[in-house]
């Protein structure tokens, strides 16, 4: 069964729909909210505890009824989602699920996936979970429960990286994954299936939804 948050990380990307990821942003009890991702959740009745980011698009009515829980990064070297994630950890959490990170457009939907390699450095457990499927970030060594047939997809966008996974119908044996293509579309045999990468950076594995459900 999915294992739940108590923090949830709203991005400005589309807006989950899907059963799954609505329950797990209302059973959270922390939410922090990229700026632009304020106003969806409050026209949807939910207050977030902190917005971070640089602010450019929060409406100024939001500015003034939110005004104690603002945080103004205003550096553009990183993104509102890295912002957010960097105030999440520092402000105690070790665990963090993103809603919202994907969607709308697809250059933030590519640098946002890539940048959970780097969030699995600030936190114990962090996941992205879409409208249909759950990214997960492996910096050296995992195993995930599964089901015979239920599709995993893994990537290792970084250079150097080398990959062994087991319990797959196409096993891979300390591989360099050079393109994205190369470690997707592949499928757990048994109950499980296991993962050690190599080198700096790690590897990304992606789980589509089932019938409203990730086998986690």
């Amino acid at each position: 069964m999915f294992a739940p948050y108590h923090c949830i990380i709203m991005a400005n990307g589309a807006y989950p729909t899907a059963p799954l990821p609505l329950l797990c942003l209302h059973a959270a009890s922390s939410v922090i909210a990229c700026d632009g991702a304020a106003a969806s959740l409050h026209s949807r009745g939910i207050a977030p505890d902190a917005i971070v980011g640089d602010l450019d698009s929060l409406p100024q009515e939001l500015r003034r009824l939110y005004a104690d829980r603002l945080h103004h990064i205003a550096e553009q070297e990183s993104n509102d989602l890295t912002k957010a994630v960097r105030y999440a950890a520092g402000a105690g959490h070790r665990e963090a699920l993103i809603l919202g990170a994907t969607g709308l457009r697809e250059d933030h939907t590519l640098g946002n996936i890539s940048l959970l390699l780097d969030y699995a450095a600030l936190m114990e457990r962090i996941e992205m979970l879409t409208d249909y499927g759950l990214f997960t970030p492996v910096r050296h060594a995992a195993v995930f429960a599964a089901q015979p047939g239920s599709q995993v997809s893994i990537f290792a966008p970084r250079a150097g990286v080398r990959v062994s996974a087991g319990g797959l119908r196409w096993p891979l044996n300390d591989r360099s994954l050079d393109s994205w293509w190369q470690g997707s579309l592949n499928e757990a045999t048994g109950s499980e299936f296991s993962l050690a990468v190599s080198g700096a950076g790690g590897a990304i594995v992606y789980r589509p939804l089932g019938p409203g459900k990730v086998q986690d």
